[in-house]
């Protein structure tokens, strides 16, 4: 077997509080803060003098995780505007099952959630919707009809 299971998606951002209660907000749990440096970190990114606060969440399944980075050094990058349209190469986006996308999406709101579109009918299987959350990611976030 080539992989076990995807064990998390990774988000740099400024904002560490602003992009937790985001995500705590949308149903995720906080699962731990650490300050991450030193060789391996190094190492692992291919960054020298790697320093940076993580936070884990994990969705209330326990199956999938969500890292969050604020690099204090090496300084961050702007990768251009956040408001960039879904359709740039290499933007990606994290995808949420919920139970009542319009709700889920006022609650968002206050947070800095803007709604890319709107929400959409796949046939009569899903209400889907993407917005944009905190740094200009892009979440998408889908509605089971029953």
């Amino acid at each position: 077997m080539a992989i076990q299971r995807m064990d998390n998606v990774g988000i740099v951002v400024e904002d560490m509080d602003a992009a937790i209660a985001f995500f705590v907000e949308l149903g995720m749990e906080p699962d731990g803060r650490a300050e991450v440096e030193g060789r391996f970190a190094d190492q692992c990114t291919g960054l020298d003098g790697v320093r940076c606060d993580i936070a884990m969440l994990r969705t209330p399944d326990g199956h999938s995780r969500l890292e969050l980075a604020k690099y204090h050094s090496p300084a961050v990058i702007s990768a251009g505007p956040r408001n960039r349209p879904h359709n740039v190469l290499g933007t990606h986006r994290v995808m949420f099952a919920v139970d009542d996308i319009e709700d889920t999406v006022a609650r968002l709101r206050p947070h800095g959630a803007e709604l890319l579109g709107e929400i959409a009918r796949f046939e009569d299987s899903y209400l889907l919707c993407y917005v944009r959350g905190p740094e200009g990611v892009i979440i998408g976030l889908a509605e089971q009809l029953h």
